[in-house]
């Protein structure tokens, strides 16, 4: 392996295959489950087409573990991951930087998240492209970030909206409208 390279594996999980790839500084992309390995190999493919097979180091191996048992439902925090997402412009870095700090279990609004860049809710629009854009999903958490009135919005990974929602109930999060408080009788 040369030091410029990047590597990847696939490998199984509850909720099918994904992809991680990496070089010498850190984890350069990440493929949210797909239903084959040919289908994630694919898409890492699309994305590094240079990229070779590698051969996983223990801490990326640690990594791997905790991708399949946060898909089995356990907590898991991601947010110390070592990334190399390459250059981003600023104010994308600084929102990968927040969807980083929205834990397990919490969802936020791409307006709240622009509100507390301390931008207006014109960049409300900027936060949802870095979410589509995001190299590395579920390691930035971009399933978190909702559309206005918590509704799930885009999902650019495979399965779309479903697979967010997905996603965030293996967290507890429950969308759509709460369960009525008191059920009438129609007699």
């Amino acid at each position: 392996m040369d030091g410029n390279g990047h590597y990847y594996l696939i490998f199984t999980t509850a909720a099918g295959y994904c992809g991680i790839a990496w070089n010498q500084v850190g984890i350069t992309r990440f493929q949210l489950p797909d239903a084959s390995a040919e289908a994630t190999e694919r898409n890492v493919l699309r994305r590094l087409p240079r990229a070779e097979r590698g051969i996983a180091s223990p801490k990326l191996l640690d990594l791997v573990a905790a991708v399949k048992r946060y898909f089995e439902g356990e907590e898991i925090d991601f947010s110390g991951v070592t990334l190399d997402i390459g250059e981003q412009e600023a104010f994308f870095e600084q929102i990968y930087a927040a969807a980083r700090q929205v834990g397990w279990g919490q969802t936020t609004t791409y307006g709240t998240l622009a509100k507390e860049l301390g931008a207006g809710p014109e960049a409300a629009r900027d936060v949802g492209q870095a979410m589509a854009r995001n190299p590395v999903p579920l390691i930035i958490p971009c399933h978190r970030v909702l559309a206005a009135g918590g509704k799930v919005g885009g999902f650019s990974a495979p399965g779309g909206s479903v697979a967010k929602a997905h996603m965030l109930e293996l967290e507890g999060v429950h969308l759509g409208p709460p369960p009525p408080a008191q059920q009438s009788f129609d007699l």
